[in-house]
């Protein structure tokens, strides 16, 4: 299919920065046709009113994130929203669901709006439901009540667990319609999780305090009612870097791991239908004493064979394995990188003919070189070596060879704590 210049540059960009491109995942995905199916089945089950969990596990530089956010494309073109939140001991730890429900608003994004998207979701529901109550033969006069009775009708199962999650929104609606940005404003914040919300707005709201752990699962239960009421087929939600629950003090992990437990429990019972929840980490944090094996009813949760070859593990399971890249995937993703910035540029057989298939093998290989040999490790600053240094001259300059003018040069600097911890474990020297 034809690719357009702005979805080649935006991809491009995030790879220069060494940055996983927020969306064209598509372009790049090197491996994954064999996830595509399962995946597809399990997001129109979601669709359809169920629930999934899944888990992905991968050595770092394996492709987490770049599965993650290629799923969250794949969503998106279903009419899911989605939101990317980063597990962190101080940001987003895990056992404070109210602090995961904060950030899921915060990075909460549809194919139509960006982070955050909740106020156009609120507002896409707000008009939904008039234009309900017009069909069923309400008059302008009559239509403010009508809204009314039509979502506290809308949201009764989700008032028995979280009562103030309706409350909110009616005072959102209240403040909106007098012209009161302010208030309005503010009770939305508080609707999306946010502390420190002024005493006046809650008043207005008719609610108090701030969202608790224990409300956290029902504001997302009325979340994903507005969603759906809203035209959105479902929510996925994706929690990146798990494994940093393995680094907390004991106590907070173990809460954490619970926290979890809960989620995927909440998930199979069917609470939240459309909703597709998906963790990512490392083989140690789900294979470790340190992680998931410590509660033994998560490790029953999430137990998967991976004893047998790779090529036959089962995409339908509760987990996946993403099996890393090698020299030959590596060198194979360089080259869709090169055409994908050929396409976009009035040098391509240029660049085609500089930056050949062998020129980008031997830079793959001289990048894991680099780096100890630990090609997993590689895909990251491999791509953007290869734009910036070598694919953005060849570009610009008309005399630039990279076999003779560029020396691949790899410091400290530039690395990532995690990069830089593994290639430190085999003594490499960084200053090529």
């Amino acid at each position: 299919m034809p690719v357009s210049a702005a979805r080649r540059r935006l991809v491009i960009d995030a790879l220069r920065r060494g940055a996983v491109p927020e969306s064209g995942l598509d372009l790049l995905a090197t491996g994954l046709d064999r996830f595509e199916a399962a995946i597809d089945a399990e997001l129109d089950a979601a669709a359809c009113g169920g629930s999934v969990f899944k888990a992905v596990r991968g050595e770092y530089g394996s492709g987490k994130t770049f599965f993650a956010r290629w799923l969250a494309e794949r969503a998106k073109r279903r009419n899911f929203a989605v939101s990317e939140i980063q597990i962190s001991e101080t940001e987003t730890p895990l056992h404070k669901l109210e602090t995961v429900y904060r950030r899921l608003t915060e990075r909460l994004t549809t194919s139509s709006f960006p982070p955050s998207a909740l106020r156009p979701v609120v507002d896409a529901w707000f008009f939904a439901l008039e234009e309900d109550a017009l069909a069923d033969g309400a008059t302008d006069a009559e239509l403010p009540d009508a809204v009314e009775q039509l979502m506290t009708a809308r949201l009764a199962e989700v008032s028995r667990h979280a009562p103030s999650f309706a409350a909110a929104l009616r005072g959102y609606r209240n403040a909106t319609l007098a012209g009161d940005e302010s208030t309005a404003a503010a009770v939305l914040a508080w609707l999306g999780g946010q502390p420190n919300v002024a005493a006046a707005a809650r008043r207005a709201a008719g609610v108090r305090g701030d969202l608790d752990h224990f409300g956290a699962l029902g504001f997302l239960q009325g979340l994903l009612v507005v969603l759906q009421d809203s035209g959105y087929r479902g929510l996925l939600v994706v929690l990146d870097e798990v494994e940093t629950l393995q680094r907390v003090r004991s106590d907070a992990r173990d809460k954490a791991l619970n926290a979890m437990r809960q989620l995927i429990d909440e998930v199979y019972s069917g609470r939240f239908p459309g909703v597709y929840l998906l963790i990512t980490g490392t083989p140690a944090f789900y294979d470790g004493q340190q992680g998931v094996q410590r509660l033994a009813p998560l490790a029953q949760r999430l137990a998967t064979d991976f004893t047998t070859d790779p090529r036959f593990d089962n995409p339908r399971a509760v987990q996946l394995r993403l099996p890393g890249f090698t020299l030959d995937s590596l060198s194979q993703l360089g080259v869709t990188i090169r055409d994908l910035y050929a396409d976009d540029s009035d040098h391509g057989d240029r660049i085609r003919a500089v930056a050949d298939n062998a020129y980008i093998a031997d830079l793959a290989t001289a990048v894991g070189g680099a780096l100890g040999g630990k090609v997993g490790v590689a895909p990251r600053l491999y791509l953007k070596k290869l734009v910036s240094d070598v694919l953005d001259r060849v570009d610009q300059y008309p005399d630039f060879d990279p076999r003779q003018h560029y020396r691949l040069t790899v410091t400290p600097t530039e690395l990532t704590a995690v990069e830089r911890n593994l290639t430190r474990a085999n003594d490499i020297d960084l200053d090529l």
